[in-house]
């Protein structure tokens, strides 16, 4: 839905004020004049009919003598009253339409003593409908002028906002150093604005700047005691003078140092942007990462008597981080191991290159299923899934991938992960 510009949007409103201004002070005009008319008409022919009365009481051989627009009738003047105008009551009569013209009426006293003044006002009412459009065109061109001087008057005014709009809408969040710049000219709203902006960016470059610092050390720190722990474990293990019953203590810990080596490849990896993490893409085989995958977590399946089944995979190439990519297939691998009962996990390679885990537990309830949704909507870390499954639905959304589940009953689940632009070989 494309929303509608500031400028449009206060040209409108001002266009329709100005148009109901104009209505309403043409009403206003309108009835004023209706109002000044009829009291002009009634003090004319009142002033005339007094005044042909008082000469008629001194000199009743005085008679009226008929204008072109006025006249006068009863037998006062010993002319009959015109039938149009025989019924009308005692009063002024404005507008009074005859098949001679228009005429505005004065009806004084009653029965045989009644007279009639009658004054032709079609010239002048034609002259009003002239006037009266005279003044309407005038205003639709003060209308038309005040609308456009506005319009652009305010496409002035909303420039430093549109400029300031532009400004942010560049800004890039892989950049340090960035600031919004305003025209001098620019209102002292607008500089205002800016101003808090760049305040706020500066704000972030600090908080970015201590975080990428902070992901740096963690990186390096983390990762150096947890190489130690499991090169030297793998020594151990070597060590001819080790005893069988060290054996599975040392391995036990060999292999929790790696799956906390994976869990700390994750960790970073959502700590960094995703533009960074798509640099140190590599091409590769989903077939053989899944067969290094399935080797390494073989012995923990066996512990729980389960077996991985591959069948024949196709060469998929899919372009991903390697260690990225193998730690999220291995957490599927695992949480299949964990959420599962005696039988066979299979391992399988879509055609699309998807990577796709199904287990013989006994299957997650709809209720899981739509935790686990509603987990991957919010990125949240709710229980349900798995351990490793909230780690793998934050990936999947920082790297754009897709994990789906699907739910069968008394069957197990099957878990597929989609990896973003693959290349089938």
């Amino acid at each position: 839905m494309t929303r509608p510009g500031l400028t449009r949007q206060l040209t409108i409103a001002l266009l329709g004020y100005a148009l109901l201004l104009s209505l309403l002070v043409s009403l206003h005009g309108y009835l004023v004049n209706e109002h000044a008319e009829a009291l002009t008409w009634e003090s004319l022919l009142t002033s005339e009919l007094q005044h042909f009365q008082q000469r008629h009481e001194q000199d009743p051989a005085y008679r009226w003598m008929d204008t072109d627009i006025l006249r006068l009738y009863g037998e006062i003047n010993q002319r009959p009253i015109p039938a149009p105008f025989a019924d009308l009551p005692p009063g002024v009569h404005d507008e009074v339409l005859t098949d001679e013209g228009e005429f505005v009426v004065l009806v004084s006293g009653m029965g045989a003593g009644r007279t009639v003044m009658t004054l032709d006002i079609a010239n002048m009412e034609r002259s009003e409908v002239q006037v009266g459009w005279l003044i309407a065109i005038s205003s639709f061109v003060v209308v038309a002028v005040l609308t456009l001087i506005g319009h652009f008057g305010l496409r002035r005014l909303v420039r430093p906002l549109l400029s300031l709009a532009h400004g942010i809408s560049a800004l890039s969040p892989d950049r340090a150093g960035q600031r919004v710049i305003v025209d001098p000219r620019a209102p002292r709203e607008a500089a205002t604005i800016a101003s808090a902006l760049n305040q706020y960016l500066d704000q972030i470059d600090r908080f970015v700047e201590r975080e990428r610092a902070f992901v740096s050390m963690a990186s390096h720190e983390l990762r150096t005691p947890i190489a130690v722990i499991a090169s030297t474990a793998e020594v151990a293990l070597d060590n001819e003078y080790a005893s069988s019953a060290v054996q599975p203590q040392l391995q036990y810990i060999l292999n929790t140092t790696r799956d906390m080596e994976k869990l700390t490849t994750l960790l970073l990896a959502l700590a960094k942007d995703p533009a960074r993490l798509r640099a140190t893409t590599e091409s590769v085989d989903l077939a053989q990462l899944l067969r290094e995958v399935a080797a390494s977590y073989l012995p923990m399946a066996q512990r729980k008597e389960l077996q991985l089944q591959m069948s024949e995979l196709p060469s998929s190439i899919v372009v991903v981080p390697r260690q990225i990519a193998a730690a999220a297939i291995g957490n599927l691998v695992r949480n299949a191991i964990e959420n599962s009962d005696r039988g066979t996990i299979v391992l399988s390679i879509t055609q699309a290159g998807a990577v796709i885990v199904h287990d013989p537990g006994h299957g997650m309830s709809v209720d899981e299923i739509r935790q686990l949704y509603s987990q991957l909507a919010r990125l949240g870390t709710s229980a349900g899934g798995g351990i490793g499954i909230p780690l793998i639905v934050r990936l999947c959304e920082h790297l754009g991938w897709q994990l789906t589940f699907q739910s069968h009953p008394e069957c197990g689940t099957t878990a597929t992960l989609h990896f973003a632009s693959p290349a089938t070989a």
